[in-house]
């Protein structure tokens, strides 16, 4: 299916471009969250008549995006969570999540635009990005911990996780003195 787009989508095109693109794709997204209208004839002598006014809102709502990904370029937000001693999380901290924190530190943050590919599944910093607005991105740092004095400490670069480092030559030595000491004692 043809459509225009009415904004910047990431991957597809600019404002104003027709493009290719499969028919659930622009009657699931494109379509119902206003990013496009099919390419009909009516359609693009409508999006000709409106271009000016889309382009200043699209300048308006960038301009905006950028004060804000400024302020919030950089920040560092604590989720607090259990999790075991070598840092694996009981559970996940996903796209929500993070917007909550970020929303609960005073920014204004949905949850489709945190961009986190797979959900956070182990303690420590995790750098997030942040889309604002097509054109905007800032970049975020979640500290996933056990409890807030944790997360301090892991700001100041302290490594929290015990990793237990056993080589199979000690194991295969501990394994061999636990044999020998049991056959002593049958013997």
């Amino acid at each position: 299916m043809d459509v225009i787009l009415l904004q910047r989508v990431a991957k597809l095109g600019q404002m104003g471009d027709t493009v290719r693109v499969k028919n659930g794709y622009a009657r699931n997204f494109l379509l119902p969250t206003g990013k496009a209208l099919r390419a009909t004839e009516a359609n693009k002598k409508r999006f000709q008549d409106q271009k000016v006014d889309l382009e200043a809102r699209n300048l308006q709502l960038k301009s905006e995006a950028g004060a804000v990904a400024e302020k919030l370029d950089g920040k560092s937000f604590v989720i607090v969570r259990q999790a075991g001693e070598t840092g694996q999380l009981y559970g996940s901290v996903s796209a929500r999540d993070i917007a909550e924190a970020v929303s609960a530190g005073g920014f204004k943050v949905g949850r489709e635009q945190i961009a986190l590919i797979t959900p956070i599944k182990t303690l420590g910093l995790h750098g997030v990005a942040v889309h604002l607005h097509p054109e905007v991105e800032a970049k975020i740092t979640v500290n996933v911990a056990r409890s807030p004095e944790e997360a301090e400490r892991q700001a100041k670069g302290e490594t929290l996780t015990v990793v237990e480092e056993t080589s199979i030559q000690e194991l295969g030595l501990e394994v061999g003195a636990a044999l020998a000491e049991a056959a002593g004692e049958e013997g």
